[in-house]
């Protein structure tokens, strides 16, 4: 069975990722020892909070480096705070060095609007992830066999699904390559997951969406399942 370890870091709805990996079939455990970390087959790094006491949690129990480097080994899923804390760095309540992964920066909403209706922040609710194809055509729906989730844990699910969303700040990727999709919140477009090699991430919560959300932790299993497959008949 793929075993699965949900940092805990003091932040983040830690149960409900670890019932929907059990749902997907993986073993999943929550823990902030550095050696399970390393044991598991992949790591989901969750979240919800600021983002300067989550980098700071991570340094007390040493996992920075651990993340850094398990990033370049093995999959790792960063879920909403999660997902910015891969980021070089953020602006919330000033500037913090992210665990610099990815490249980029985590911004706040600025005072997105709805025609004349200026909309609350933090964003709470559900909301549609589009694929990137769909940035410039909201009504092209010709690739969802072929676009840009296959081979992705976006796979299966149709462009304009609805996720569910809890934040007030979003990421802003330096490459853009590495979007899988973005979303709108007013008059705001911001990406709402992307996969850098062995690197997931969504601002949303999967294990909060419903059974669309709970397919992502399918897909995710299915690819871990394949890969131990696939490195057993080498």
């Amino acid at each position: 069975m793929v075993k699965i370890a949900i940092v805990d870091y003091g932040l983040g709805n830690l149960f409900s990722v670890k019932h929907a990996c059990e749902y997907a079939g993986m073993q999943a455990t929550i823990t902030s020892s550095k050696e399970e970390i390393l044991r598991a087959n992949a790591v989901i790094l969750p979240g919800i909070g600021a983002f300067g006491d989550a980098m700071d949690a991570l340094e007390r129990l040493d996992l920075t480096n651990t993340l850094r480097n398990i990033a370049s080994e093995k999959p790792l899923v960063g879920i909403c705070l999660g997902m910015q804390l891969l980021m070089t760095e953020s602006f919330e309540f000033g500037k913090h060095r992210g665990l610099e992964i990815i490249d980029g920066q985590v911004v706040r909403f600025d005072d997105p609007t709805s025609g004349s209706k200026k909309l609350k922040v933090p964003q709470v609710g559900w909301n549609r992830i589009l694929r990137r194809a769909s940035q410039h055509s909201r009504n092209s729906k010709s690739d969802s066999a072929t676009g840009s989730w296959a081979g992705s844990p976006l796979r299966g699910l149709d462009d304009e699904e609805f996720m569910y969303f809890v934040h007030s700040f979003y990421v802003k990727p330096q490459d853009p390559s590495v979007i899988l999709s973005i979303s709108r919140y007013g008059d705001v477009e911001f990406c709402s997951s992307f996969q850098y090699q062995n690197i997931f991430a969504t601002q949303f919560h999967p294990e909060r969406s419903g059974p669309q959300g709970l397919q992502i932790y399918r897909n995710i299993a299915a690819d871990l399942t394949n890969k131990r497959r696939g490195n057993a008949s080498e």
